[in-house]
């Protein structure tokens, strides 16, 4: 186990590493410095690191933005501070590991943000989400514009930061926030549940499903054709694969002739 800052404890078990929110007093709510550590891991995760599992400590996942940090920033300021979660954020969605995050207490705000920056959103029964920066005479600033949308949709969250609307684990995850839900305490287990099937698929595969497969989607059909051509000759030839394809016909093949 290590702490690459008081915010931050990273722990890696064989090929898995968990990413723990330290803040528990403060419901795990992001300051500068939790920024700064989750950019810094996922600028360089360590190489033999194949999933990441990211959690908060305690009984919340995050709830959102310090606002002790906010207060006297000027427009200038306000717009490099936005900028610097949106950094850290896309490093975490187009990273080199697919990232699952596991959601639970107050998911709130920024914690929705980095949330939908995961790829697999693990919920558990004591999760709920809220968008209140619309009572507090904010506007999300951590890419919650362009990435909570394409989970819960535009009216969704218009109504949450128009309304201060809470959802609960079950309506979150009819809306798309989550793709599992699970008990109270069981979310790091189904977690790393999930983590062990990614790790046993090809790294390029991995890679390719987090990074193009999203930019596939915002593309012109033919435009995403083509990409995805290029991307399957790029896994195909990927020397992993090319060992996985001849064990699975070697298989095959010595079923057919068992059978004869």
């Amino acid at each position: 186990m290590s702490d690459t800052s008081t915010t931050l404890t990273i722990e890696q078990t064989g090929p898995i590493a968990i990413v723990s929110i330290n803040r528990v007093a403060k419901r795990n709510a992001l300051n500068d410095a939790a920024i700064q550590a989750l950019q810094l891991y996922f600028n360089n995760p360590p190489p033999d690191v194949k999933a990441v599992i990211v959690q908060g400590s305690g009984e919340h996942f995050c709830a959102g933005l310090d606002l002790s940090e906010v207060r006297g920033r000027n427009a200038v300021e306000a717009m490099h501070h936005s900028r610097s979660w949106h950094h850290a954020f896309e490093r975490i969605q187009f990273g080199r590991v697919p990232v699952i995050s596991v959601l639970k207490g107050a998911t709130v705000g920024g914690g929705m943000e980095l949330a939908a920056s995961t790829h697999i959103r693990v919920a558990e029964a004591s999760a709920f989400y809220a968008l209140p920066e619309g009572q507090r005479g904010l506007f999300v600033g951590g890419g919650g514009s362009v990435r909570i949308p394409r989970l819960i949709g535009v009216p969704c969250m218009m109504d949450m930061m128009l309304t201060g609307r809470v959802l609960n684990a079950e309506e979150g995850h009819r809306a798309g926030m989550s793709q599992y839900i699970v008990a109270v305490g069981e979310g790091m287990r189904k977690a790393m549940e999930l983590a062990n099937k990614i790790v046993a698929n090809a790294a390029t595969t991995n890679y390719g499903v987090i990074n193009v497969l999203p930019r596939i989607a915002e593309q012109s059909v033919q435009d995403g054709l083509m990409t995805e051509a290029l991307m399957a000759a790029v896994a195909q030839s990927d020397p992993d694969t090319q060992e996985r394809l001849t064990a699975f016909v070697d298989r095959k093949q010595n079923k057919v002739q068992a059978g004869n």
